[in-house]
């Protein structure tokens, strides 16, 4: 991925994907619980479903709560904008209008297994980054991608972290 250049505005985005032997259903019944995320996430500490929302659904709301070292704390208001088990689960942070971010799992059946592939894309919603780009404008494209790293590498670290969920549950039966 060339992400070099890449500004907030370009809307920059990140994808990773893997290779999981176990069945989609399976794969999917974790990505498609944000509440088991936060157990795999070195960011995202705590997550609550909103307006009496239990599970993932289309409209379904949720509250994130973050941490990050160079940030801080906040919390995010998601809304679930595609739920179709067990192929696609996604979701954008805060004003689904004008996102600061939409995140995406796909899941592929393949060879006995499922291909899982975990994209993001930044913006067009002004977000945490945004406010770090506007104190240094000059370095708008050594932020962007050092954030686009770091979501590539959690990303990276939450795939492994589901395979091995799906795949000790799937050996176990």
């Amino acid at each position: 991925m060339e992400w070099t250049g890449a500004r907030y505005a370009d809307k920059p985005t990140v994808e990773v994907e893997m290779f999981i032997d176990a069945p989609p259903e399976r794969v999917w019944q974790l990505v498609s619980d944000v509440t088991l995320m936060p157990s795999m996430s070195s960011e995202l500490q705590r997550v609550e479903w909103q307006d009496g929302a239990t599970g993932p659904r289309v409209g379904a709301r949720f509250v994130g709560h973050s941490e990050h070292r160079a940030r801080g704390e906040w919390q995010t208001t998601s809304q679930v904008v595609e739920c179709e088990a067990p192929k696609v689960f996604a979701w954008v942070v805060e004003d689904p209008d004008d996102p600061t971010a939409t995140w995406r799992f796909t899941l592929e059946p393949r060879d006995g297994g499922t291909t899982v592939r975990q994209w993001v894309r930044m913006g067009p919603g002004r977000s945490g980054l945004s406010e770090a780009i506007d104190r240094m404008p000059d370095k708008e494209q050594k932020i962007v991608y050092s954030r686009l790293r770091e979501f590539e590498t959690n990303m990276s670290a939450t795939l492994a972290q589901i395979k091995e969920r799906a795949e000790t549950r799937t050996a176990q039966g």
